[in-house]
């Protein structure tokens, strides 16, 4: 039985991309490189993001390119809201007493203005933010929570949430409402895969078995 949730936040529970897009062309802009639309985005962006930016801005340090972002995050008009079902869905974990947590890549400021903005914070027992690369993080918030692997679950748009949840030995959800196309999703074979919240929610309330081995 899943008794605990671990969350990533952009594409999973908020829709940032397009500030994000907005601000990673601020960067590209600084060193003459042509922006990136959308899709392209998708196709190639990539955690930890220190491997995406090295392809298109190699030998640059990211000290400088997180200074960049973040300004370019900052001077963005782009809206953050809620996916849709997300809140939904946390509030229906909290209903069957499950305990949450987020574990995100993004600048802990920022995290923190959009946690607070949203009203989501009374749903997380703890949220881990600014962490480059999850992997390294997963294994402290397991031990540091009291966490059983086989009742833990991580939900993520990205292969490197994925690739995060079986680095640490627990099951993982794949959803598509976010950066990673199901096809490069599915190339990180995340226990269960899902269009959205909602779906999930209707599978857990339909008493389907999603989670049948977990990586050790």
């Amino acid at each position: 039985m899943i008794r605990n949730w671990i969350f990533d936040w952009s594409g999973t529970l908020v829709d940032d991309m397009a500030l994000v897009v907005c601000a990673t062309n601020h960067v590209l802009r600084q060193y003459g490189v042509a922006e990136i639309g959308r899709e392209e985005f998708r196709k190639s962006f990539k955690l930890p993001y220190s491997d995406f930016y090295q392809e298109y801005l190699p030998g640059v340090c990211m000290e400088e390119i997180e200074a960049h972002f973040r300004y370019g995050f900052s001077i963005s008009e782009a809206s953050v809201p809620k996916l849709e079902y997300s809140e939904e869905f946390l509030a229906y974990i909290k209903e069957q007493g499950g305990r949450m947590f987020v574990l995100t890549s993004m600048c802990e400021i920022a995290f923190g203005e959009q946690l607070v903005d949203l009203g989501m914070e009374p749903y997380f027992e703890r949220t881990y933010a600014g962490v480059l690369d999850k992997r390294e993080l997963i294994g402290d918030i397991l031990q540091e929570q009291n966490l059983a692997k086989e009742e833990t679950v991580f939900v993520g748009d990205m292969t490197h949430d994925v690739d995060t949840a079986h680095h640490g030995g627990v099951w993982s959800v794949g959803v598509l409402t976010g950066y990673n196309h199901r096809k490069t999703l599915m190339s990180s074979k995340p226990s269960v895969l899902v269009n959205d919240l909602k779906e999930l929610r209707g599978l857990l309330e339909s008493g389907s078995t999603l989670f049948t081995s977990c990586d050790e």
